[in-house]
């Protein structure tokens, strides 16, 4: 099955225009975070997720928010006060799945542990958190208040901090064999094309996730832009001659093998349509990837 554009709200301007233009080009899954957009994102597509039953969302847990400070004080459902930025502990993750749900109008489909790296060098206590975490979203998950669950990193899978099988082994000890680890988020682009490298030759993230069947939202496909301004005419025409600089580099990622949703953060209906018109291509072929592997290495 070839991937899937998706809706990515990092970064983005203004949400609720982004994201209308992109269920208007026949997007149907929107990614999204309670921190995004100043704290915002999560509010702003409440009215198009009412109007569009079909569209599914997914959104994230673990970063606090600094709109949502105050908030979550009052809660006391922190159990310490010193970091602001990060906290997997059952009672905040609790907590604020509760708010997005309000916030969001609907359960999510799926809700991501956000960068369960971030602050925590040590791996061994990273997986301890992580236990914490799955068992709060398994909770979660059998009441109905979340579809199912996943992990989102930038760099916990290309360091070394955790694996997929890992993940997989987790969330099989904490929810047993019909447990709702569904999914994992992390980034592939020309500028990762490590990850797209190792596909080929049958390892790496994206092997190992869909040999455990897992969904993977590819993440900064054009490098959060940067990619736009270095698609030389001959890195395009190594990729696709047919194709626009953005088709091209999208092209790479929803090529590579094992990625199931493309997260695209493009603002007018003119970059939609350019998406749309990568999607709507021939995946490039082992042999083609690899020859851009070749060409740029690795």
């Amino acid at each position: 099955m070839s991937a899937q554009l998706a809706a990515g709200t990092y970064r983005c301007r203004d949400v609720s225009r982004s994201v209308a233009a992109a269920v208007d080009a026949g997007v149907t899954w929107v990614d999204t975070a309670p921190n995004y957009a100043f704290g915002t994102a999560e509010t702003s597509l409440r009215h198009i997720l009412d109007a569009c039953p079909h569209v599914r969302v997914s959104t994230k847990v673990g970063f606090v928010p600094d709109s949502d400070w105050r908030a979550v004080r009052a809660a006391g459902v922190l159990p310490y006060d010193h970091d602001r930025g990060h906290c997997l502990a059952r009672p905040y993750l609790a907590w604020q799945l509760a708010r997005s749900r309000a916030r969001l109008g609907r359960v999510p489909d799926l809700v991501f542990v956000h960068n369960p790296e971030h602050g925590r060098p040590d791996r061994t206590g990273l997986l301890r958190t992580l236990t914490e975490a799955f068992e709060e979203l398994e909770r979660a998950a059998d009441a109905g208040e979340i579809g199912g669950y996943g992990v989102a990193t930038w760099a916990g899978l290309s360091n070394g901090m955790f694996t997929t099988p890992e993940l997989t082994e987790l969330a099989e000890t904490v929810g047993g064999p019909d447990h709702h680890f569904r999914a994992v988020q992390f980034p592939v682009s020309l500028i990762h094309l490590a990850v797209v490298a190792d596909a080929l030759d049958g390892r790496g993230a994206l092997a190992e996730a869909r040999e455990a069947g897992l969904d993977v939202f590819a993440s900064a496909p054009l490098g959060g832009g940067e990619l736009l301004g270095a698609m030389t005419e001959e890195l395009v025409r190594s990729i696709d001659s047919a194709a626009s600089p953005a088709q091209a580099a999208l092209l790479v990622t929803l090529s590579a093998p094992g990625v199931s949703h493309v997260l695209l953060s493009a603002s007018t209906p003119a970059h939609w349509a350019d998406a749309r018109g990568a999607a709507a291509r021939e995946p490039l072929s082992p042999d083609r990837l690899r020859k851009v592997v070749d060409v740029l290495g690795t």
